[in-house]
C-alpha cells in the first residue's frame, strides 16, 4: 500500500461498471497510455487515440462527431467535425489549414463584421487577400474564379448577418468545384436543423455553436464540419493548425454545446414560429421603413431560402425610419428584450449593428450592404411573442 501523502497525489481507481447515460465530461489535460509502444503510436499518428487534449479529448470529439452527423443527416455523405474555442477560432484553423500566403477569399460584403474584420486585418496582412462582390451574381463570380487562380475559397453566410440575404448554395458551391476551389459556409443562424449545406455540395460548414446549437448563452465554442474526413483526423492539415495553434475547445465547452442542442429542433421550430408573426407584425408599423425576413414572400431572396431552408428561423432586422436616432432612442427604450452582442439563445436578444457589432467596418461598405445607421437586429426567443410585440410595441411610441 502506498504511503498516505502518495494516495492524496494519485487519481482514485474508476468504479464504472456501466455505460453512463449523459456523456461525461472528461476534465483531463493528458491521458494515461498502457505502455510506450502506444504513446509511439499515438504521437506518431499511427493510431487514433487520445494523448493530451489540445489533440483531442473524448468529450470534445463526441459532441464535434455530433454535429457533423446531424449536418451529414439524410444526406448519404461521411462528414467530420472538429470543435474550436469560438466561431472565429473555427474560420480562422480552417484558413491556416487550407489557404497559404498569395491566396485569395472570394466572399460577400455584408458578412458578420468579425468575420469580415478577421480576413482583412488579420489575414490580409499575411498575404491572403479579401476580395468583396455581390454573390448574387452568379455570373460575375464565375467570371472573377475563372479569371483569378489565387482565389482558393468562396466564403459565404446565408442569411447573413445581420440583412437575413440568401445566396444560391448549390450554384455557388457549384461554381467553386467547376474551378478546383474550396467553398465554405457560414451555417449559424438556420443551423443544421434548417439547412444542410453539405447536401448543396459544400465543402466546409462553420459554426459559431454559442448561438443556436447550444441555445442557452452560456458558453462559446465553434464547429467545423466537412466532408473532406483526412483534414480533420490527426495529421490532417486542419487537425494539425488546431493543434499547433492552440485554437481546440475545451471540454466544459463543448459539454455545454452538447446539452443545449438536446432541445435544438424543439427551440427552431419556435423560434421559427416567433419570428414570422414578428415579422408581419413590423411589416404593418408606421416607424418600420423595411423588414429583412426570409421567411417573408417581400424579401429579395424568399425564393432562395425556399428552396434551401425547411424553416426561416429566428433572426430578422428591420430599418427604422429616422436612422441613427431612432435607432438609438429605440433601443433605450426596451425593457422586456434584451439588449445584448449575441444571438441565437432562448429569449429575445436586440442589437444595433452600426454602433456595435458592425461599427468596425467602414461605414461605405456597411452601407452598400444595406447594414444602415437606423437598422435594428433582432435575434427572436422563445416566449411568448405577444410579450416580445408589446415591448417593440412601446418602445416605438
Amino acid at each position: 500500500m502506498p504511503h498516505i501523502n502518495s494516495l492524496c497525489a494519485k487519481e482514485p481507481h474508476e468504479p464504472r461498471t456501466t455505460q453512463p447515460h449523459v456523456l461525461p465530461l472528461y476534465a483531463t489535460s493528458s491521458f494515461a497510455f498502457e505502455n510506450i509502444d502506444e504513446g509511439i503510436a499515438i504521437f506518431s499518428n499511427q493510431k487514433e487515440g487520445h494523448g493530451y487534449s489540445r489533440y483531442g479529448n473524448p468529450t470534445v470529439d463526441a459532441v464535434a462527431a455530433k454535429i457533423a452527423a446531424l449536418e451529414a443527416s439524410g444526406t448519404g455523405l461521411e462528414a467530420a467535425g472538429l470543435l474550436f474555442s469560438s466561431g472565429q477560432a473555427a474560420v480562422a484553423t480552417m484558413l491556416m489549414g487550407i489557404l497559404k500566403s498569395g491566396d485569395k477569399i472570394l466572399t460577400q460584403g455584408n458578412l458578420y463584421g468579425g468575420t469580415t474584420e478577421l480576413f482583412v486585418k488579420i489575414f490580409q496582412p499575411m498575404g491572403i487577400e479579401t476580395i468583396l462582390t455581390d454573390l448574387h451574381d452568379l455570373e460575375h463570380v464565375e467570371d472573377l474564379i475563372a479569371d483569378d487562380p489565387a482565389i482558393k475559397l468562396l466564403y459565404f453566410e446565408t442569411p447573413a448577418n445581420p440583412t437575413l440575404a440568401c445566396v444560391d448554395i448549390a450554384a455557388l458551391a457549384g461554381i467553386a468545384k467547376r474551378h478546383g476551389r474550396y467553398s465554405a459556409v457560414d451555417n449559424t443562424f438556420a443551423t443544421p436543423y434548417l439547412q444542410q449545406p453539405l447536401r448543396y455540395g459544400v465543402d466546409f460548414i462553420v459554426h459559431s455553436t454559442t448561438k443556436f446549437l447550444n441555445g442557452h448563452g452560456n458558453s462559446i465554442a465553434g464547429a467545423l464540419v466537412t466532408t473532406h474526413t483526412a483534414q480533420m483526423r490527426m495529421g490532417g492539415g486542419i487537425w494539425q493548425a488546431m493543434k499547433l495553434a492552440g485554437t481546440n475547445c475545451s471540454p466544459w465547452e463543448a459539454w455545454l454545446v452538447h446539452n443545449g442542442m438536446k432541445t435544438l429542433a424543439l427551440r427552431m421550430d419556435r423560434h421559427s414560429e416567433n419570428a414570422l408573426a414578428i415579422a408581419k407584425f413590423l411589416q404593418n408599423d408606421k416607424n418600420v421603413v423595411q423588414v429583412n425576413y426570409c421567411g417573408l414572400p417581400s424579401h429579395p431572396d424568399h425564393e432562395i431560402a425556399k428552396r434551401q431552408m425547411s424553416a426561416y428561423g429566428g433572426m430578422l432586422s428591420f430599418e427604422l425610419a429616422g436612422g441613427l436616432e431612432a435607432g438609438i432612442r429605440f433601443m433605450n427604450r426596451i425593457k422586456f428584450c434584451t439588449l445584448a452582442p449575441t444571438l441565437g439563445d432562448v429569449d429575445t436578444l436586440i442589437l444595433h449593428p452600426a454602433s456595435m457589432s458592425h461599427v468596425a467596418i467602414p461605414r461605405q461598405i456597411r452601407e452598400a450592404n444595406g447594414i444602415t445607421d437606423g437598422l435594428i437586429r433582432l435575434s427572436v426567443g422563445i416566449e411568448h411573442v405577444d410579450d416580445i410585440v408589446e415591448d417593440l410595441t412601446q418602445a416605438m411610441k
